[in-house]
């Protein structure tokens, strides 16, 4: 599909909409955390839940009834109105273009929150027309309600057609601020003969040569791994972020804390967190080992400029560890100006 002109990459779709971003704020995301927006007695939680969380996502599609949906809506222009929510980022999912509900999503939920809304994730993204759709979309309604800020977008990668156009996906827009993997609607979409969302499967695994009849080493494998790999690349290639999705086993602290280490580990700046106690798990996998911090530090210390060569404890460094390096400290920079705690732990 042709792309837009670079010209015209940044103009305005229409006329008097703000122009687009051409840096995309710089902002720490560990954690996307879901709340049910039509649920009071969570609403009336967000001041308290603001100061934990990096980014609050009001959930209007999956896990919201049907007969909710339009509570939902209400409760997530509450949300953006009644409070304020400091450093913490504000977003909205959603539902699917396809879907009765998702019109008066953004006839609602743009013209009412305004320049408080930041992000709009939007589910089952199959290609970049859909991207161009909610660009054009979106800056008719900031035009129309003197939006000062663009809204930026956020696509779901859960879809097989998605999948394969996932680099278009990630160009598609100025307005583009990550993407996330969607393993549950994945599965479905292709034919994945697992009910799981997200993490791996007992029977997802390779066993070991044959050792003359004795026990053969069993070892699980990762069922996300090539398309996590590939969704890291489209997205660090198009200069936006890459988010691991949803952990669906609450009850499994342990496998949740791998899933995201994994994700991480491939490039992933955080992942959702869909109950309270994965807040924590996020915040720490998704903030860099304080020990990689001081190697970090030793690292640029030794190599000023970055050129050169220099040994440490017997290992060679040189430029490509130390941009390694810089990308740790980098991240943890950003951490450590919103987290004291952290700070302390990286003795900046």
């Amino acid at each position: 599909m042709r792309a837009k002109s670079p010209k015209a990459f940044y103009t305005p779709l229409a006329a008097g909409a703000p122009a687009p971003q051409r840096e995309r704020p710089a902002r720490l995301e560990r954690m996307i955390h879901f709340v049910p927006p039509h649920l009071e007695k969570v609403r009336a939680k967000i001041g308290e839940m603001a100061g934990q969380v990096d980014v609050l996502l009001a959930n209007l599609e999956d896990a919201i009834p049907f007969d909710c949906k339009a509570q939902a809506r209400a409760g997530a222009i509450a949300i953006g109105r009644d409070n304020t929510l400091g450093s913490t980022a504000y977003w909205v999912r959603i539902n699917a273009l396809n879907s009765p509900w998702h019109l008066e999503d953004m006839l609602e939920i743009v013209p009412q929150l305004g320049d408080s809304l930041d992000v709009i994730m939007a589910p089952k993204i199959e290609g970049p027309w859909d991207i161009h759709y909610l660009d054009q979309f979106l800056a008719c309604l900031e035009a129309k309600h003197a939006i000062k800020k663009p809204i930026q977008l956020h696509a779901i990668l859960e879809t097989a057609q998605g999948v394969a156009l996932v680099e278009e996906i990630a160009l598609a827009s100025p307005r583009m601020q990550g993407i996330s993997l969607g393993p549950a609607d994945l599965a479905a979409s292709r034919g994945m003969k697992t009910t799981r969302v997200g993490g791996g499967h007992p029977d997802y695994a390779v066993l070991a040569d044959p050792n003359d009849g004795g026990p053969r080493a069993r070892a699980q494998q990762d069922l996300w791994h090539y398309t996590l790999a590939r969704m890291v690349d489209a997205c660090l290639a198009a200069g936006i972020k890459a988010f691991y999705g949803p952990f669906g086993d609450i009850a499994d602290p342990l496998a949740c804390e791998q899933q995201f280490k994994n994700a991480y580990l491939m490039g992933c700046s955080g992942a959702w967190s869909l109950h309270p106690s994965q807040i924590a798990i996020a915040k720490n996998v998704f903030s860099p080992d304080p020990a990689e911090v001081a190697q970090a530090l030793r690292i640029v210390e030794a190599m000023p400029e970055g050129g050169g060569v220099a040994m440490l404890d017997g290992k060679m460094q040189d430029d490509a560890t130390w941009k390694q390096a810089k990308c740790i400290l980098d991240l943890a920079r950003q951490v450590a100006a919103k987290d004291p705690e952290w700070a302390s732990l990286y003795r900046f």
